[in-house]
């Protein structure tokens, strides 16, 4: 069950949650303790052009329990459309900062990686993260996603015991891997860390932190990957397409548009149920000054187990956090094999949606 509850923002046509490292750790411990299924995705720059060629790419974004910004690009953005996502959570140093709770330590099954990789991971990583024990490994090869997912892998996975399974199989590959088994996979936390492993293993350093810091981690990549120039090339020149065309417009857009209070506060919804969908009447102005009531609304929405119409012709404004939570009700009804649909949307609101890269919200 998706939780509406996040704190969530759409950002270049994905969800990110507004978390700090503190949370984002706090958040994995809790799902690890509690036994609460945690699909982690961890886009960064590359990720983030990956997912706008590429809808199964994307939704497995969409469809992950937890969405934090990997990339200092992505953060520089978010501070300039003013969204509360103000600090780079690096899967990598989640990782890291995992490994020092040294209280109740994690079990960690390591999947993927170039031969020989994960199995030097496991027997090191107790020394280089002491709040973490490997609890398996396995590296499946170069195969299709099938091919990888036969019974054995994932009964070995899950005879293991692990608290947190970490994908290596390249961002693409991964997410699609975890998508299609996480149904299986008992393991309460999930995520595609592709440089992890290596990492923990010793056979790729990571950048200085200056380097992290500054948002100059590629170059630092790029000395200890060289054929990594043009993936980093390529990111450019899409990142300064999205700058000219999505990004400052959308800037530019904010700071002429104010809502005032009163417009906030005559936003009201309301669900009807017909014979094929459920209906959800919106009005008024929805940003995240005022989206708790509809966090509640969109709850109550998925429960009728339904198609969902969100009908917009009383709404003349949204802002990013309306968008981010639209993404999360898409999410849950595409898990569902439900449609949504958004009908009736002003141009202001049509607007917002391509600021946002969130033309594959189905608009009628």
């Amino acid at each position: 069950m998706v939780d509406f509850h996040r704190d969530v923002y759409c950002l270049l046509g994905l969800p990110f949650d507004a978390v700090d490292m503190a949370a984002a750790v706090k958040r994995v411990r809790r799902s690890a303790t509690e036994r609460i299924p945690c699909f982690i995705s961890t886009p960064n720059l590359n990720f983030l052009i990956g997912c706008r060629a590429d809808a199964r790419f994307r939704d497995s974004v969409v469809h992950s329990d937890l969405s934090i910004a990997d990339g200092m690009p992505l953060v520089w953005i978010a501070r300039l459309l003013g969204l509360p996502i103000k600090e780079r959570v690096a899967g990598s140093d989640l990782f890291a900062q995992l490994g020092k709770g040294l209280a109740n330590p994690l079990k960690v099954y390591f999947f993927g990686g170039p031969p020989g990789v994960a199995q030097t991971a496991c027997r090191r990583l107790e020394k280089v993260a002491p709040g973490l024990v490997c609890a398996g490994f396995e590296s499946p090869g170069f195969g299709s996603i099938a091919a990888m997912s036969g019974d054995n892998s994932i009964s070995q996975i899950n005879a293991s015991g692990a608290d947190f399974l970490v994908v290596s199989l390249g961002a693409k590959k991964g997410q699609a891997w975890i998508e299609h088994n996480r149904a299986r996979i008992t393991a309460p936390v999930i995520s595609h860390l592709g440089a992890v492993v290596n990492f923990i293993a010793g056979t790729v350093k990571r950048a200085p932190g200056l380097l992290q810091k500054t948002g100059l981690e590629w170059l630092w990549r790029i000395k200890e990957e060289p054929a990594l120039w043009r993936r980093y090339f390529g990111d450019g020149l899409a990142l300064l397409n999205l700058l000219a065309t999505r990004v400052l417009p959308y800037a530019w857009f904010l700071r002429r548009h104010r809502t005032s209070a009163a417009e906030l506060a005559a936003a009201a919804a309301e669900i009807k149920d017909d014979a094929h969908f459920c209906v959800v009447h919106l009005r008024g102005a929805w940003t995240e000054r005022n989206i708790a009531p509809l966090r509640d609304c969109f709850a109550s929405a998925v429960m009728a187990d339904k198609d969902v119409r969100l009908e917009m012709s009383g709404v003349n404004y949204v802002d990013s956090a309306f968008v981010g939570l639209v993404t999360l009700l898409h999410g849950h009804q595409q898990q569902n094999n439900r449609q949504l649909l958004i009908s009736s949307a002003r141009e202001p609101v049509r607007r917002v949606l391509r600021y946002c890269c969130a033309e594959y919200l189905d608009l009628k």
